[in-house]
């Protein structure tokens, strides 16, 4: 009679672990799809997701980069970039700014641009050093939106005389 409860125990021991084994497997896995199902929904808060073209598109720029070709060394050169708001209301050019020193650009600071409006962004380079170059210029619009703009060009090393010196010339002198 021993033996039969002893059996019996360790039968209902196991058939307990057993259950317990199987519902933790389940209660873990009922876990782990509620917090998998969260980080999904977590993601955008439930709002809607807009691409980049349609909280961006209120600045159009007609021209988004100017390829000045060759240019003498010492000889600044400037480009105008026309810019239009396509949105519903009024938008203001919070900075205009270059990448570096050598690039200046110029906006109108404190006006409005109306919808449908235009304003135009002067760019200056003033090709001080010789080489090939690319300079970006970053529109900052609407408090925290940006756009950029591109110039590029070549500066050539422009002669140290205006013609050559020619040594037989002196010979035709004599």
């Amino acid at each position: 009679m021993a033996l039969k409860i002893t059996l019996h125990k360790k039968l209902f021991v196991s058939l307990t672990l057993y259950l317990t084994i199987r519902m933790m497997k389940k209660l873990f896995f009922v876990l782990n799809l509620c917090l998998s199902g969260t980080l999904i929904f977590a993601q955008n808060n439930g709002a809607e997701i807009k691409p980049i073209s349609v909280i961006d598109s209120s600045l159009k720029i007609v021209e988004e980069s100017f390829d000045f070709g060759k240019i003498p060394q010492g000889k600044p050169v400037h480009h105008n970039f026309e810019i239009i708001n396509t949105g519903k209301s009024a938008m203001k050019l919070v900075n205009v700014q270059a990448s570096c020193g050598c690039t200046t650009p110029e906006w109108e600071k404190d006006k409005d641009i109306p919808a449908d409006g235009t304003s135009i962004i002067k760019v200056g380079y003033n090709a001080a050093s010789e080489g090939v170059f690319t300079k970006n210029i970053t529109i900052t619009y609407n408090d925290n939106q940006t756009k950029q703009i591109t110039i590029k060009g070549e500066v050539w090393k422009t002669p140290s005389a205006s013609a050559p010196s020619n040594a037989s010339l002196n010979d035709l002198k004599d």
